[in-house]
């Protein structure tokens, strides 16, 4: 289900910018996340989407503050609705060049893989990538830019199912439902069996060989 432009303005969705970027003459405009700078194990995700004003869907906001259900339904909208780009960068990179960099590259290489070429990116935080456009960080844009809220539902949900493809193979860690992150059962597990390929070895407590745990 999509709604115009006035009635997504009325409810706060934060298509304001992405309206007055327009007036300004850009005619592509991304809004940019990552997900996954915390968690132990698994990769760090990103998206780059660029909304259609016409068919912008309902109910964006920010993912942290959606159910899966409901941010499962609006990813398959955002892909159906919207010019999106994917990437991530491994637990491996990751441990090569640090977690910022990380999503910092994350970020570069979703904007790369859109099918298009943006002149403005909206991107989450005051820690922006250096991009081939024009960049507007925006601390929580993710709660008040339309196309950032549409950019964290798309990295969350890919994530997400990427670590619970993990959680297979590793079950013992709780993939599917910790996402990776230090949750206690997590790390009582790292305790007891050590990690597995996929944990970031340069995190703590990993990094100190599990000693603090």
């Amino acid at each position: 289900m999509t709604a115009p432009i006035r009635s997504l303005r009325k409810s706060g969705l934060g298509l304001d910018r992405e309206l007055a970027a327009r007036a300004a003459g850009y005619t592509c405009i991304a809004g940019l996340d990552e997900v996954g700078r915390g968690p132990l194990a698994g990769p760090v995700v990103s998206a780059a989407v660029v909304l259609d004003p016409e068919r912008v869907p309902q109910g964006l906001a920010d993912s942290k503050a959606l159910s899966a259900h409901k941010r499962e339904a609006l990813f398959a909208e955002i892909l159906a609705t919207a010019k999106v780009g994917i990437a991530s960068v491994s637990h491996a990179e990751i441990d090569t060049i640090n977690i910022r960099q990380a999503s910092l590259l994350a970020m570069c290489r979703a904007l790369a893989a859109l099918p298009c070429t943006p002149d403005l990116a909206f991107v989450d935080g005051n820690d922006p990538p250096r991009l081939p456009c024009a960049t507007q960080a925006v601390i929580k844009g993710d709660s008040s830019i339309a196309s950032i809220a549409a950019a964290s539902i798309v990295a969350k949900v890919v994530r997400d199912r990427m670590m619970a493809r993990l959680a297979a193979t590793y079950p013992a860690y709780g993939f599917a439902s910790n996402a990776g992150y230090s949750t206690k059962t997590h790390l009582q597990v790292l305790a007891s069996d050590g990690p597995c390929p996929f944990h970031r070895m340069s995190f703590s407590p990993l990094r100190q060989g599990l000693l603090d745990l």
